[in-house]
C-alpha cells in the first residue's frame, strides 16, 4: 500500500512538472485524500492501514496558512501473541509554513509569479507545520495473559477506557503542487504528506505502558482554492 501511494505520488509529481504554478493566491483551500496510518506502540509489529482526510486552510499569505485537519482510520498491530485494532478519529487545528516565505521576493507575490522557474515555484511550496487537536480511540484488542502480567510487571497496565478522547500534537511536512492556470492563479494542487502525531498519553491500542504512544500518517491528496484574494 505504501508502495502503491508512492509510485502515484512521483506519478502526480511527473505529470504536474509540465503545467506547475505557483503557490495559490486565492485566501481559501480544501481538500481531501487517502493514504495509509501505522502506529508506533507497544506491539510494535506494524499493519499500514488505510485512512483517509479532509481540509480546510485560510491563507494568511501565499507561503503561509492556518487550517482545520479531520481524519478516521485504522491503527493495528501485533505482537507477543497478542494484536488490537483502533478505528479512530482524529482532528486538529494547525499552521504550516512554505519554504518561498524565505526565498527571493516573498513580500512581492506577483514579481515572484513572474521570475520564478519551475523547480522554485515547486520548492516553495515545500513547508513544515504543527498544531494541535484531539483523537478518539475505538479499540479492540486481544492480549495474550502472559504478557498481561509482563505488563504489570514493568509497572503499566491495560487501560479500563478503549473509547476515550485524547490530546495529539500532530507534526506536518509535505509539498503542494499547483497546477492549472487562471487569471488569479492556480485553483488545484496535489498535496504530498507525512504527518506524525504524538499522543500526550499511552493509549492507541489499549495498554498504558512507561512510553506514550505515536502514529504516522502518509497521504495523497488535492486540493480546490477558492475566491479571490482582494
Amino acid at each position: 500500500m505504501v508502495k502503491k501511494l508512492l509510485c502515484a505520488a512521483i506519478g502526480a509529481w511527473g505529470f504536474m512538472t509540465g503545467t506547475v504554478s505557483a503557490q495559490f493566491s486565492r485566501p481559501i483551500s480544501v481538500g481531501g485524500g487517502a493514504g495509509v496510518a501505522y502506529n508506533l506502540t507497544d506491539l510494535a509489529n506494524v499493519e499500514a492501514k488505510f485512512t483517509f482526510y479532509g481540509e480546510a486552510d485560510y491563507l494568511i499569505s501565499p507561503f503561509i496558512s492556518v487550517g482545520l485537519h479531520g481524519e478516521k482510520g485504522t491503527l493495528s498491530g501485533n505482537g507477543h501473541n497478542s494484536d488490537f485494532e483502533n478505528r479512530y478519529f482524529a482532528g486538529n487545528i494547525n499552521g504550516k509554513v512554505r519554504l518561498g516565505q524565505f526565498m527571493g521576493h516573498a513580500g512581492n507575490y506577483s514579481y515572484y509569479t513572474l521570475q520564478a522557474n519551475t523547480l522554485s515555484r515547486i520548492l516553495s511550496n515545500v513547508y513544515v507545520g504543527a498544531g494541535a487537536g484531539l483523537v478518539k480511540n475505538r479499540i479492540k484488542h486481544n492480549i495474550d495473559p502472559i504478557y498481561v502480567d509482563a505488563i504489570i510487571n514493568q509497572g503499566g497496565e491495560l487501560a479500563d477506557d478503549l473509547g476515550e478522547i485524547h490530546f495529539v500534537v500532530p507534526l506536518n511536512v509535505g509539498v503542494d503542487i499547483p497546477f492549472g492556470r487562471t487569471l488569479y492563479g492556480p485553483q488545484w494542487a496535489i498535496n504530498v504528506n507525512y504527518q506524525h502525531t504524538l499522543t500526550t498519553n499511552d493509549n492507541l491500542e489499549g495498554i498504558k505502558n512507561k512510553n506514550n504512544d505515536q502514529y504516522g500518517f502518509v497521504s495523497l491528496g488535492i486540493k480546490y482554492a477558492l475566491f479571490n484574494r482582494k
